[in-house]
């Protein structure tokens, strides 16, 4: 097969369509490798089943813009199964992502309740913390005591509307709403990326006859096997409304497919924001961007550490509107908020019983990643190669 290659990208995650191959009865395995000067090169790969089954690989290293890269997928009997390289650990309250037994992230999938003397509506489920750094820095927090209702990474839901009916899924202290976890659909290690699959309803506490949920919501997270020096994290969701009517997620500053709050190491003095479009904490805030760098002070060996936020081109709102806490947030302290806000200007309506899928990934480093390797990254995300198999 030929990798053709519009844009320069760097460790891409790749795939190609399976379909017409019997890639369920066969004895032999597909084994996959790439063509290069010196001979083929093994390439570790994994299957994906699926409506549309597929294999996926990494396009390892910095692909050149206008550059070919040619693979071949052959069928061998006994070949070695290939091991996965992030492992996932669960217990009765986290789902871990290890590289190494170096921690990634956990999924908090059991109830989380407020410190004791705090209002138990603040408990809720369903969000990703820790997220730790290549070096091994905490990067996220929850329930800070200027906002209990902030839990690390998630997608926090604000102003909606349920026909007349205010519904908040994220301001738990107001009674109207919340997001619990419901269950694993699915859960996958392999070589090339482990994941998840998980159910989560947003849960509406005023509906008449008692509590309904509005949304129902497929969070997909992957972390690709890259390397230990940088995480590769794929965050999707995808929401759907039972409800007859559907509902309207209000326009306002807050509210979206993705935010981030920030350890609590970070302030004005420490911590900076570059987006895709040259803008820094001073001025992003409701600005539009196709991808956003949050990076700060660390105890790693570099000193610093950091998230390289990338938006989707799929996305609504593309290239996607942020908020972004300014320095002087907080009563002036400048802690970090950090978030994707696709209905930052404009209302929009989920229909009853339709799909509506928000993507994103998470470039995890410590050091510093310069724009050039940002757009690469973006590259990767957003371009995806033109990939032709030759079946012979």
């Amino acid at each position: 097969m030929t990798v053709h290659i519009e844009e320069e990208q760097i460790d891409a995650p790749v795939s190609i369509s399976l379909d017409g191959l019997n890639y369920n009865t066969d004895n032999s395995s597909l084994v996959l490798y790439e063509i290069t000067a010196k001979g083929e090169k093994f390439v570790p790969s994994q299957l994906e089943p699926g409506h549309s089954a597929r294999i996926w690989f990494i396009l390892e290293g910095i692909s050149a813009k206008n550059s070919i890269r040619n693979f071949i997928l052959k069928r061998e009997e006994g070949a070695q199964k290939q091991e996965p390289k992030v492992a996932l650990q669960k217990n009765h309250k986290d789902l871990h992502f290890k590289v190494n037994e170096k921690p990634v992230l956990n999924y908090r999938f059991a109830t989380t309740y407020p410190p004791e003397g705090i209002n138990p509506l603040f408990k809720r489920s369903g969000f990703i913390h820790p997220l730790w750094s290549p070096g091994g820095e905490v990067l996220s927090r929850i329930q800070p005591p200027d906002h209990y209702h902030h839990y690390g990474i998630w997608g926090p839901w604000t102003k909606t509307h349920i026909g007349e009916r205010e519904v908040d899924f994220w301001n738990l202290i107001k009674g109207q709403g919340t997001v619990r976890f419901a269950s694993f659909l699915s859960q996958t290690e392999g070589a090339v990326f482990s994941g998840f699959k998980a159910l989560q309803q947003h849960i509406d506490f005023g509906a008449p006859g008692g509590d309904q949920v509005a949304m129902s919501e497929i969070l997909d997270v992957r972390v690709w096997s890259v390397s230990e020096k940088v995480w590769v994290i794929d965050y999707t969701t995808t929401l759907n409304s039972p409800l007859p009517d559907g509902i309207m997620l209000d326009a306002y500053r807050y509210g979206g497919g993705i935010g981030f709050r920030a350890t609590e190491k970070w302030h004005k003095n420490n911590c900076s924001v570059l987006t895709s479009d040259g803008k820094t904490r001073a001025d992003a805030d409701g600005s539009f961007a196709r991808w956003c760098m949050v990076k700060g002070e660390s105890n790693t060996e570099k000193g610093q550490s950091g998230i390289l936020f990338l938006s989707h081109p799929s996305n609504r709102m593309h290239p996607e509107p942020m908020r972004v806490w300014p320095p002087d947030a907080n009563g002036g302290r400048g802690d970090m908020y950090f978030e994707f806000v696709p209905i930052r200007h404009e209302n929009w309506k989920l229909e009853a019983l339709q799909d509506y899928t928000l993507k994103y990934r998470m470039i995890v480093f410590d050091g510093a990643i310069d724009a050039a390797t940002a757009e690469k990254y973006w590259n990767s995300f957003a371009k995806i190669p033109e990939i032709n198999l030759i079946k012979k």
